[in-house]
């Protein structure tokens, strides 16, 4: 597709560097396939949020992790300008909506763990559209997934931004998405109130109180439960 990669917000351009990310880059000499194989294991601790569960469970699980599921998914892009390695990451809603049939793909994740989150996505299936790194960030649009992962044609490009020099084709280490335009939301969502009822359900139980939006603020593509 002939969309250049704008749909990198400044959070998920330090995806991989993060060195905070447990599943993603624990120091900067990890190996890529130390990196690979952290994504898809859980964070250390006895923590039972639903986010170290983001694979579909088994019937045989059992119990009530076993019936975790993430079939709905946030994904965050910047709507301001912002200039990386001289290329304008800027990607709104807005300009969504002005693609051909309101259809884009969702380039540019270097990141395992979002690139793993990309590969679950079902066709069908949707989404929340963030606008990230702005005076009010928040979601303001759903998306729903029109084709599912393939091969993310921007790590061979050696002239595009997000060129991966230790990618090869037979073996691509990125994926992305085809995501069409739904609606926008009846209202602007603020993170700033998404956090009051974090902090709310957090205290005395609720729907939110793992939510990943604050569990793994940078993480750039994020899975959501029903109840999220």
């Amino acid at each position: 597709m002939p969309w250049p990669s704008r749909k990198r917000d400044k959070e998920a351009a330090a995806d991989k560097e993060e060195p905070g990310a447990k599943l993603a880059k624990t120091e900067e000499k990890t190996s890529d396939k130390q990196e690979e194989e952290k994504s898809a294991k859980p964070p250390a601790g006895k923590s039972t949020s639903g986010w170290k569960n983001w694979k579909k469970k088994t019937p045989e699980s059992g119990g009530e992790e076993g019936q975790i599921t993430y079939c709905h998914w946030l994904l965050k892009s910047e709507p301001e300008s912002r200039l990386e390695k001289g290329v304008d990451v800027k990607f709104s809603v807005d300009d969504l909506k002005a693609e051909p049939n309101q259809t884009t793909c969702w380039d540019g994740v270097r990141n395992y763990q979002a690139r793993n989150f990309l590969r679950s996505m079902k066709l069908g299936q949707q989404a929340f559209f963030y606008h990230s790194n702005c005076k009010e960030p928040g979601i303001v649009a759903i998306v729903k997934i029109v084709k599912e992962a393939y091969p993310d044609h921007t790590q061979f490009d050696k002239k595009h931004l997000y060129y991966d020099s230790t990618s090869r084709k037979e073996n691509p280490k990125w994926s992305m998405v085809d995501v069409q335009f739904v609606r926008m939301t009846k209202r602007f969502i603020p993170l700033s109130e998404i956090k009051v009822h974090h902090l709310e359900h957090k205290a005395q139980g609720g729907p939110l109180k793992n939510m990943m939006l604050f569990a793994k603020q940078r993480l750039s593509v994020q899975p959501l439960t029903q109840g999220e």
